[in-house]
């Protein structure tokens, strides 16, 4: 027999964490490249998504991968959900030069589309400065 109470617990969990992601301000995480930059986060999570990236923009992804490298010439800096010091995103931005903080765990799911942010890789820390929605 399945216990419905504990399942219910997670879901209220899953559900509560979800609002509390709604209302960051500020991302934290870890420096694979220092740098301060601000953009429009692009969420890129597959490479067709890559087109929607243009220069100068903030390339958001739960992680980077070789398929998305076009996206990555064009963007300012780079933030993920995951990572540490050796994974792919942490290796381009420095061969880049470009701002990268890693390991946000929320990234994608705090940031949208059209956002402005300021990356500060020098402290490890993405800001939002405008939500999309807001006028």
């Amino acid at each position: 027999m399945v216990s419905i109470g504990g399942d219910y617990a997670l879901f209220e969990h899953l559900i509560l964490k979800e609002e509390k992601v709604s209302v960051f301000h500020e991302l934290k995480g870890n420096i694979a490249y220092k740098g301060k930059v601000k953009g429009i986060a692009k969420i890129v999570m597959t490479a067709y998504d890559i087109d929607k990236v243009e220069t100068g923009d903030i390339l958001v992804s739960s992680m980077t991968t070789p398929a998305l490298i076009i996206a990555m010439q064009k963007a300012g800096a780079f933030v993920t959900d995951e990572g540490g010091i050796t994974c792919h995103a942490a290796i381009i931005a420095r061969e880049m030069k470009k701002p990268c903080i890693i390991g946000t765990k929320i990234a994608t799911r705090v940031l949208k589309d059209g956002d402005m942010v300021e990356v500060d890789a020098e402290r490890g820390v993405v800001t939002i400065i405008k939500k999309t929605n807001e006028s």
